[in-house]
């Protein structure tokens, strides 16, 4: 398939462009810059430019492609609810690209879309429309789609990592050397869910060749990895004492990230691997943190 990929150079997207070119896919990756360009072809892609600011330059590649996965996302999260309706728009118009066909658009949200409540293990099968998360913008417009006949599929994503990248662990490292501390909220044993970037791209791969409209997987490799073990993780790297934060000064402490850091987010990919055959090789997240060079 001529497969048109958003967020081509970022964190996921630079894996899964690799990943479809090696299963026979032609990929049409999204750049706005030059040296993303450069890097686009140096991998077998070809360049389209475009940006999340216009969806238009977005719908103009998906018109000519045979599918889509839509990876990109403006990853300031001091501004996560206005980025989350942004993204929303974008996946309005890569949506109205494919409207009356049946090709498939893949698009991301995060597996806490499936939990079922606090501390509840999230699953595939589970969507709550009024969920108070932001990012519920993001399938709330891949449903709207999907109620006008687009195919449309959704990977929730985890901490996605490997010993360079983490998701919201990346940030915490941030912090930590600002404030002389590895720290955790209270006794640290809410959870985060973690998958290795590699086994994230294949299972987009497989999401947009399995073209099963109406479909959530999740990216999941491991269900839970308890906060404070990435915080001693932390600490080891960098060399600096862990600490428990007082859940009323998480914000104080963490700023932006005071929201995330109690956050108790465990998720399976049972129901995912099951339906793909999708199974999960990658390192393990406190690898991966091990393995970095701090």
């Amino acid at each position: 398939m001529r497969i048109f990929l958003t967020g081509a150079t970022g964190f996921i997207g630079s894996a899964i462009v690799p990943e479809l070119i090696q299963a026979g896919h032609q990929v049409v990756g999204v750049t706005r810059s030059d040296a993303g360009a450069e890097a686009l072809v140096a991998a077998g892609a070809e360049v389209h430019r475009g940006t999340l600011e216009d969806p238009d330059s977005l719908r103009s590649g998906a018109e000519k492609a045979d599918a889509v996965i839509h990876t990109a996302f403006d990853h300031d999260f001091s501004r996560f609810a206005e980025n989350c309706e942004k993204d929303s728009r974008v996946i309005a118009a890569l949506g109205q690209a494919l409207t009356g066909s049946d090709r498939p658009l893949v698009i991301t949200s995060g597996v806490g879309m499936g939990s079922p409540g606090h501390g509840e293990l999230a699953v595939e099968d589970v969507f709550n429309p009024s969920h108070p998360n932001p990012r519920i913008a993001s399938e709330l417009a891949g449903n709207a789609l999907l109620e006008a006949g687009v195919n449309v599929s959704v990977v929730r994503l985890p901490q996605v990592h490997n010993p360079v990248k983490q998701g919201l662990i990346s940030p915490l490292i941030e912090i930590a050397r600002q404030k002389g501390v590895s720290a955790y909220v209270g006794e640290g044993r809410n959870r985060y869910s973690a998958g290795h970037v590699l086994d994230a791209a294949r299972l987009y791969r497989l999401a947009v060749e399995k073209r099963q409209a109406g479909a959530r997987y999740h990216a999941v490799g491991e269900e839970g990895v308890e906060v404070r073990a990435i915080a001693e993780a932390l600490g080891r790297g960098l060399n600096l004492p862990v600490v428990s934060i007082a859940a009323d000064k998480a914000v104080e402490h963490f700023g932006w990230m005071g929201l995330f850091a109690p956050m108790d987010l465990p998720a399976s990919s049972a129901l995912t691997q099951a339906r793909l055959d999708w199974h999960p090789t990658g390192p393990t997240l406190i690898a991966d943190l091990d393995a970095m060079r701090y």
